[in-house]
């Protein structure tokens, strides 16, 4: 019975101590899992700990490295109010009477100041330039002084080499200021041979022809119709334009005088004077070069003169040498005509009397 009642309590001190030992070492492994578990938290907040770090990586061969280019440099624009600027005053040209503006000045780069915009950083408008302001009128050329010589009766001796004689030569000019009428005449002796005759007024221009002649056997004539702008000739070819200035081949020789005689400084040597010229068959340009004063030893005495030169344009067109003499108020004392087959007249200064 006594040992029935020991091995129960024996069994249950026996038992007592491995429940004991069981919880001691389920306390035991707790607390060990409880340490792993704050290790493992704390490693993973540290940063790993590498010991490779610190060893210097083994030396590379140096590559030469690519030249570094400076980088161009940006200028920044910063956005600025505009300064109002003063407008600079426009300059006018004298001489063009052309209106030149101002350009806008400059504040910062690339921005251009408008005084009517509030800031560079708003589109900048540019305004249309200013209507150029009329050019001035030209002031008009002074009128030439013409000076038309008093009435006079010209003689002359007059030499070829297409005839075997001599023939005689008159011109009568006759003027009252307002009309004029010329009259040369080539005779052989008392036989007119040859006569041309111009016929019109005398206005601020000079000589201005209404009608000219031309009689060898007959007579044909040009007219210089004024008011339709034409010149008509008698000899049925067609009419010509007529152009401003135009002389006939007689009141030529007395107008290039009478420009001269008003103004002799306005005529330097080498002017070239260029004038439409009527025949009694058709109309022509010519180009007179005024040369130098040259003394002429003359059938009626020596006469200082100045040369008048018409050069040939054409292959057919004559060469026209004329002599003005200023002690006669430069009516012609010498004319000289050739022809582009080298036949020639010469027409010279011979006596002066006076007008009828």
């Amino acid at each position: 019975m006594l040992m029935q009642l020991v091995k129960p309590a024996i069994v249950s001190r026996r038992t007592l101590a491995l429940l004991t030992a069981a919880v001691l070492l389920a306390h035991f492994a707790l607390l060990q899992d409880g340490t792993m578990s704050r290790l493992s938290l704390a490693q993973r907040a540290a940063p790993a700990f590498n010991t490779r770090a610190l060893l210097a990586p083994p030396a590379q061969p140096a590559e030469a490295a690519p030249p570094v280019r400076p980088a161009p440099k940006r200028v920044r624009q910063r956005p600025t109010a505009a300064r109002p600027t003063q407008p600079a005053p426009s300059v006018s040209s004298a001489s063009s009477g052309e209106l030149f503006e101002p350009p806008p000045a400059i504040t910062e780069p690339g921005v251009l100041a408008n005084a009517a915009s509030a800031s560079a950083t708003e589109p900048v408008v540019e305004a249309e330039p200013p209507a150029p302001a009329p050019r001035p009128p030209r002031e008009a050329a002074p009128a030439h002084a013409y000076r038309v010589a008093d009435p006079v009766r010209l003689k002359y001796e007059v030499k070829g080499n297409k005839f075997p004689y001599n023939l005689n030569a008159e011109l009568l000019w006759q003027q009252d200021g307002s009309l004029y009428d010329a009259r040369l005449v080539f005779s052989a002796g008392f036989l007119p041979v040859l006569s041309q005759t111009s016929h019109g007024q005398i206005t601020a221009q000079g000589l201005v022809p209404l009608r000219f002649s031309d009689k060898k056997r007959t007579e044909v004539a040009a007219h210089f119709v004024r008011e339709q702008g034409k010149i008509s000739f008698s000899a049925n070819t067609p009419d010509a334009p007529l152009l401003a200035a135009a002389q006939d081949r007689l009141s030529i020789l007395l107008q290039l005088g009478a420009m001269i005689a008003g103004d002799p400084g306005a005529y330097p040597e080498s002017t070239t004077l260029t004038v439409q010229i009527v025949g009694p068959r058709d109309a022509d340009i010519w180009l007179f070069t005024v040369g130098g004063l040259e003394t002429l030893a003359l059938p009626g005495g020596e006469q200082a003169a100045l040369k008048l030169l018409r050069n040939p344009r054409e292959a057919f067109d004559q060469k026209v040498e004329l002599w003005l003499a200023p002690a006669l108020g430069y009516l012609p004392v010498r004319l000289r005509i050739t022809e582009a087959n080298g036949d020639f007249v010469d027409q010279k200064w011979l006596a002066s009397e006076p007008a009828p």
